[in-house]
């Protein structure tokens, strides 16, 4: 069968994609929440259809889904927080988040059921090509609006851009930059494996424009897991390409992310820099901030402004002397006279730490608090491992004290989860009425207290790996034993007993499992929806494969 990476007539033959599930895929996978609900609202007016055939054996959809309602519930029930109106509206809106999923993942289902298996591949085509399109249109437009091909490496406009212009490469959900990322790691994995070489490369372009360098490794783990054991000779190339790709990113276009991944990887492992002592011979205006003393920054931002006031006082006397002295000076001149450039090392390269409203926000928030957030506060020594895994330890501390919340976790919006950060009406992860605002104390004093500590400081701390959001956290903190046990069990075993040992669905499976440790995934409806839209039609595929066999 021909190979059409690019199908153009998908767009003009009718019965080619699935424009219900397209236009779905394209409004639930939006950040705002209001058009995900719209979404939902519009795709079952299109196909109403309200048989989830839930069971426990046998069911049509992950039990998972209805275990972890079930078990958030049972938790409030025993937690002395009926009472508790503001609560109640938490316990509500958590509920209502895990319903969102079990109507997305349901409506996935039926148009996997209902179509054949080329037309919902035609759709995750489209929907990729959109995705890149808007990629590509918001990177054109940070080179137009910076003047430079290149702004991972643009300086100016106060470091706008340079090692953060990733962060605007939302694509289509206009989501994080994150999501972007996870969902073109996918697609990698999908094409290559697919044999769609150009769909791959597509994928892998938009995903380095993104910048996320969690996202980068992760998939580099599973590259090189699928070299080794799912592919032919055409794909391993492709995996080379990928990550020459990779390489090449890092070397020449984004050099400073390759310091991040150092960084990150000393903080991680705790290990020191080799040698600091040779950083004295450098000149100070030259040193990176993250070296220098309190005095020596004061001293690097004096020296600074004085190189610009000489640059300027040098550029005006210039222009006197050759005003003044044309005629001789014109005559002597073999080469047109050169202007020098603005110093990367005046202000106007320099990065601003400006205290936005959120910050300011947060550090409202210490104040007041300050006895109760310890590590924001100052009043508890930092580790100087990175902020996710003082949160997993956090978690595993607080087990350790309170055993007897290991069964069912602490309840819903209570310790490690979107909406516990939602619910404060700090607006760091949204909107949430100030009327109705509930803090845990038990979040307060561990998660909420290390996030507030990092987001705070200034923007170098403000990283995903100092961030303690994760699935795995939520599921062991707020559901306890019986939340992970369901997870294992009653979503992982779901898929898992329907793959073939070649299928696709394995390395995105294992992708899958590991961006879990990134976000709170299943809050923030989007990348778990279309992996389950990928596994769905894989795991039909398989089936429609051996009935081809047996006929």
């Amino acid at each position: 069968m021909k190979k059409t990476p690019f199908p153009s007539f998908i767009l003009t033959k009718p019965g080619v994609i699935d424009w219900k599930l397209l236009i779905f895929l394209l409004l639930f996978l939006n950040v705002k929440l209001l058009i995900k609900l719209a979404a939902l609202i519009i795709i079952y007016v299109l196909r109403p259809d309200f048989k989830f055939g839930f069971r426990f054996s046998g069911s049509r959809l992950p039990l998972f889904y209805v275990l972890i309602i079930g078990t958030g519930i049972i938790t409030w029930l025993f937690s002395g927080l009926i009472s508790d109106l503001n609560y109640d509206i938490v316990l509500a809106t958590g509920i209502l988040f895990w319903v969102l999923c079990i109507l997305a993942i349901h409506q996935i289902k039926l148009a996997v059921e209902i179509n054949d298996p080329q037309v919902i591949y035609h759709t995750i085509v489209v929907f990729f090509i959109l995705n890149a399109l808007v990629s590509l249109a918001v990177y054109a437009g940070i080179v137009w609006e910076t003047g430079a091909i290149n702004p991972y490496r643009y300086q100016g406009n106060f470091q706008k851009y340079f090692i953060g212009t990733g962060d605007y490469i939302k694509g289509i959900s206009f989501d994080t930059s994150t999501t972007n990322a996870v969902l073109n790691s996918f697609g990698v994995i999908y094409f290559l494996l697919r044999g769609k070489y150009l769909l791959t490369i597509l994928c892998m372009a938009v995903l380095l424009l993104t910048g996320s360098n969690i996202s980068n490794l992760l998939l580099c783990a599973v590259l090189v897991f699928v070299f080794f054991f799912q592919t032919n000779k055409d794909q391993k190339s492709i995996i080379v390409v990928c990550l020459l790709m990779m390489i090449i990113f890092f070397v020449k276009i984004s050099p400073q992310n390759n310091d991040y991944v150092t960084n990150a990887y000393q903080k991680l492992f705790n290990k020191q820099p080799a040698t600091k002592t040779i950083i004295t011979n450098i000149p100070i205006t030259e040193r990176p901030d993250s070296t220098l003393t309190g005095e020596e920054r004061k001293q690097k931002i004096a020296q600074l402004y004085m190189d610009s006031i000489n640059i300027s006082v040098f550029e005006k006397n210039k222009k006197k002397i050759l005003v003044g002295s044309a005629p001789m000076s014109i005559a002597g001149f073999t080469e047109k006279p050169e202007i020098p450039k603005d110093s990367i090392h005046t202000p106007a390269f320099q990065h601003k730490n400006d205290t936005n409203a959120i910050e300011k926000n947060l550090l409202l928030f210490v104040e007041k608090n300050n006895v109760q957030v310890p590590i924001s506060a100052g009043l508890e020594t930092r580790s100087k491992l990175p902020g996710k895994l003082v949160a997993l330890q956090q978690t595993s501390r607080y087990f350790k004290e309170h055993p007897g919340k290991l069964i069912a976790g602490t309840g819903i919006g209570n310790f490690s989860s979107k909406l516990a950060f939602r619910a404060t009406s700090m607006k760091v992860t949204g909107s949430y009425p100030e009327k109705y605002s509930y803090i845990n104390e038990d979040f307060k004093s561990n998660h909420l207290d290390l996030y507030v500590y990092y987001f705070s400081n200034k923007d170098g701390y403000h990283s995903i790996i100092n961030s303690p959001n994760s699935a795995y956290d939520q599921l062991m903190a707020e559901y306890g034993l019986m939340g992970i046990l369901s997870f294992a069990f009653f979503y992982v075993a779901f898929f898992a007993k329907h793959l073939s040992k070649r299928a696709c669905a394995i390395p995105l499976f294992l992708f899958f499992l590991g961006a879990l440790f990134i976000e709170y995934w299943f809050e923030q409806l989007s990348i778990v929806i279309f992996f389950e839209l990928l596994l769905l039609l894989n795991i039909k595929e398989i089936t429609v494969n051996k009935n081809h066999e047996i006929n």
